[in-house]
This record gives C-alpha cells, sequence and structure tokens, in this order.
C-alpha cells in the first residue's frame, strides 16, 4: 500500500537534501524534482504561506507515475526571500517558465494550490496550448469568492511591518490551524515543522509584500477569468469543503462558472487538502489524468 507520510522536522532536512537551487536573476531558487523518468513532468505549485513542502504527503505516491517538479516561489521556503521587494504573481510564473527551458520542457501538467493557482492561471493564459491538464486544490481562482483571513487583512495594511517583527510561532499555530478541517487539525508537530520553513531567513519579514497577490488577482481578473471559461486544456479542482478561505463556496461558484470543470469535493477537509487528505487527493488526481 502507498504510504501517504506525515511533515514534521525529520521531513524538512529529507526534503531540502533531495532538493537543488536554480539561479534566476540574482535570486536563488530552491526546487525538488525526482520521480519516473520519461513522463510528462508536473509543475507542483505551492500556496501562501508555506512551500514546496505542502507536495511531500504526496510525493512518493505520485512519483511512481510522473515526474514532479516542485519549486518553492521567491519569498517562500528555501527560496531567497530579499526584502524589501515587489514580490508579484506574475514574477512567479516568469520563474517557472525559467525553470522550464532551463530544462528544456515543452509541454508539461500543472498541480496547484492557493496561490500556486494564479501562477498556473498565468501560465495557461501565456501558453495553454503547452499545458496537458491543470488540477487546482483549494485557491482564489475567483478573486470574489476570496475571504481573506484576518491577519491577512492586517498584514496588507500600514501596521503590516510591525505586526511581523512580533509574529512568534505560538501566534501562528492556532491562526494556521483554523484554515483546517475540525477532524483534519495539524499536530503541533507539523506546526514546528511549517513555521520552520516560514521563518527560515526572517521569512516573516516578507508577509506583507508577499500578500500583495490579493491586489494583483483583481487585477488580472478578466484574464485569468477566461483559462477557465475557455479552458486551453482539461481542468479539474480537488476542494476541502470545510476551508473558510476557498472552500465548498468556490467550488459552487466555480461549478457555475463552468460546469465541465471536474470537481471533487472533500466534505470534511479544509484549505490543506494534500496535507490533511493525501490519499483522497492523490485518488482523485490520478481520477482526473485517467
Amino acid at each position: 500500500m502507498t504510504d501517504f507520510p506525515q511533515i514534521d522536522m525529520d521531513t524538512i532536512e529529507h526534503w531540502r537534501s533531495a532538493g537543488e537551487t536554480f539561479a534566476f536573476k540574482s535570486h536563488s531558487i530552491f526546487v525538488r524534482q525526482g520521480g519516473a523518468e520519461g513522463a510528462e513532468p508536473v509543475i507542483l505549485l505551492h500556496g501562501f504561506p508555506t512551500s514546496g513542502l505542502d507536495w511531500h504527503p504526496l510525493w512518493d505516491a505520485m512519483a511512481q507515475d510522473h515526474y514532479l517538479i516542485a519549486p518553492d516561489f521567491l519569498g517562500f521556503g528555501f527560496s531567497d526571500k530579499p526584502h524589501p521587494y515587489e514580490y508579484t504573481l506574475v514574477e512567479q510564473a516568469d520563474i517557472v517558465d525559467a525553470i522550464l527551458a532551463d530544462a528544456g520542457i515543452d509541454h508539461f501538467h500543472i498541480f496547484a494550490h492557493d496561490y500556486g493557482v494564479s501562477v498556473a492561471q498565468e501560465l495557461l493564459a501565456r501558453h495553454g496550448e503547452r499545458v496537458r491538464s491543470c488540477a487546482f486544490l483549494n485557491g482564489g481562482l475567483l478573486p470574489e469568492q476570496h475571504r481573506a483571513r484576518p491577519i491577512q487583512t492586517l498584514l496588507v495594511g500600514p501596521d503590516g511591518p510591525e505586526i511581523v517583527k512580533r509574529m512568534r510561532r505560538e501566534a501562528f499555530g492556532p491562526g494556521f490551524s483554523e484554515i483546517f478541517g475540525q477532524d483534519t487539525q495539524p499536530s503541533e508537530e507539523e506546526l514546528d515543522a511549517y513555521w520552520s520553513v516560514i521563518s527560515e531567513n526572517n521569512g516573516q519579514r516578507v508577509q506583507p509584500a508577499l500578500l500583495g497577490y490579493m491586489a494583483e488577482r483583481r487585477e488580472h481578473a478578466d484574464r485569468w477569468r477566461k483559462v477557465l471559461t475557455e479552458p486551453p486544456c482539461p481542468l479539474a479542482m480537488i476542494n476541502g469543503t470545510q476551508d473558510p478561505v476557498s472552500g465548498g463556496h468556490l467550488a459552487d461558484a466555480l461549478n457555475a462558472l463552468n460546469p465541465d470543470i471536474a470537481v471533487t469535493r472533500l466534505e470534511t477537509i479544509g484549505h490543506y487538502p494534500s496535507i490533511e487528505a493525501p490519499k483522497e487527493v492523490f485518488e482523485a488526481y490520478q481520477a482526473f489524468r485517467a
């Protein structure tokens, strides 16, 4: 039986040692890749405020049949976190493009979560003919359906830079746990691991700048919505409906927008399906690809 491991502090060291760095402009981007040689690549795009480590529970199972590429976006995880800096989703898509070009990859699949769904939409809008398929987990595909958490609203405000100076693991845990399902709450060990990666290289200081993605989604709303109404490739969503940010209400809106998009609803799961229900996510993804 396929194992779907949890995330802990030991996981971090294994994940990091298995990755490599990619130079983008003057920045170092962390990338983990591997899997079935010869298979068309699946680009794994993570969410805010975490990193490519989110895909760890699915990695071994997916790597049996797919070649996986999981970058940490600029400002996240083990990638550089320049400060001050104007972070944009469009530049994150530039980074993915650069990684693909360096590897000589022409056609690929996308599997994206949260922040990463907007990067996926940008990639689909740029060159959808190169994308074989795209699956989304919970994320702000439709800006009007995105329900920002109170802490996000505070961090993008004028007091954001001062708030992040006081951010600590103790305060992070309860807030982060609120977006998980009631029965799939993260353990203290998982929270320790996530905070360790988020705070790597004083990463909390860049949180206000990264949250500019909420305004950028509104700026590109029409262009990015078009890839949902006129998709250039097969699309699917695997949605944790208990998510207060982009849960069942998003699945309903997406179904109304384009009923041809395959939607799988995980009724007891929150914002992080890949962590909360990796077996169910894997099975839904495999069914979509089949």
